[in-house]
């Protein structure tokens, strides 16, 4: 990249405790599981990583408790060299955390979420963050933290010239006044039903969902498809990009890769069907490690992907990449 993109990530922190199962529970039964782990999580720090690995200078708006977990995600950024001057600590409430199962065999995953301090982020907040909005490329923001905050990032970036996504999870119905303030929704195809105000169970084709969206106040849609790739859905247009070939070992941080690999490219400058094609190389490089966090590629990973495909990495992603981590 010439020059690193700004991003602001406005969402959640959660540590993530983890155990593989041989198959998912049923409704009441208990089951043994393997290799408890903590991690890092949250979709909001998820994807800052993700942006920063990808080479992106991020700040990131987010809340945390006091205690150790909250100790431990700023070690995190630090570490990913994100700019924490905007992630506040509160005594209110303990950081997030998240449960997830993972089915061994096919990589599948449950997860649930104790938001805790997450629920603590307001629109003040984001108002009071004004230097993580003085120039953003792009502000990318979930629904792991009360709607008004998501909605007032929204608008924040809207009001700045910067490009807005929001990945819709965990889904909630969402008001015509946020939807208008997105460029690119970023649900998966239950999600999308959701929003649109239909059943989950509901059966409708993907693009008619899309724009049911798009009708709704959305500029363009894209819809991960899981292994069928993703969909892009505007006004005017859809287009199927699939998804890359790869052995699936843990899908757990597959869409926060994708949303992370979206958000670099669109505010890199790439088109929006370019950067959905790389962002499903992201999103396919992370299912193949354990972890979510390990999972998120670096650079060197994606070029050497590219190279071993006998293809040439995009160009807005390439010159600086002899060196880079």
């Amino acid at each position: 990249m010439l020059s690193a993109p700004q991003i602001t990530v406005v969402g959640s922190y959660a540590t993530g405790l983890t155990m593989k199962v041989q198959r998912l529970p049923s409704t009441g039964e208990t089951l043994l599981g393997t290799g408890y782990r903590v991690d890092y999580g949250g979709k909001g720090s998820n994807q800052a990583v993700g942006c920063a690995r990808l080479g992106a200078k991020v700040s990131f708006v987010a809340k945390i408790g006091k205690d150790s977990f909250g100790k431990m995600a700023l070690g995190l950024f630090r570490d990913e060299g994100i700019d924490v001057a905007h992630v506040g600590q509160t005594a209110d409430a303990p950081t997030g955390v998240g449960f997830i199962i993972v089915e061994a065999a096919s990589g599948h995953n449950c997860i649930t979420i104790d938001p805790g301090a997450n629920e603590l982020l307001t629109a003040a907040d984001i108002s009071q963050s004004k230097a993580a909005f003085a120039s953003p490329a792009l502000v990318l923001t979930q629904l792991e933290i009360p709607v008004v905050a998501a909605e007032a990032a929204l608008v924040r970036g809207r009001a700045q010239g910067a490009i807005t996504i929001l990945n819709p999870a965990p889904v909630r119905p969402l008001p015509p006044s946020v939807l208008r303030m997105v460029d690119v929704l970023t649900p998966n195809e239950a999600e999308a039903t959701v929003l649109a105000g239909r059943s989950p169970s509901a059966v409708i084709e993907p693009v008619q969902v899309a724009q049911e969206l798009i009708r709704r106040g959305v500029k363009q849609v894209v819809m991960t498809l899981g292994e069928k790739g993703a969909l892009i859905v505007t006004s005017v247009s859809s287009v199927h990009v699939p998804a890359i070939s790869v052995s699936a070992v843990d899908t757990t941080g597959a869409g926060d890769a994708f949303n992370a690999g979206l958000a670099t490219a669109l505010a890199c400058g790439a088109t929006l069907e370019a950067a959905v094609q790389f962002a499903v190389v992201i999103g396919g490089l992370a299912v193949t490690t354990e972890g979510v966090i390990p999972s998120l590629p670096h650079r060197r990973e994606i070029v050497q992907f590219y190279r071993h495909q006998g293809l040439t990495p995009p160009n807005w992603f390439a010159p600086d990449l002899a060196g880079g981590s």
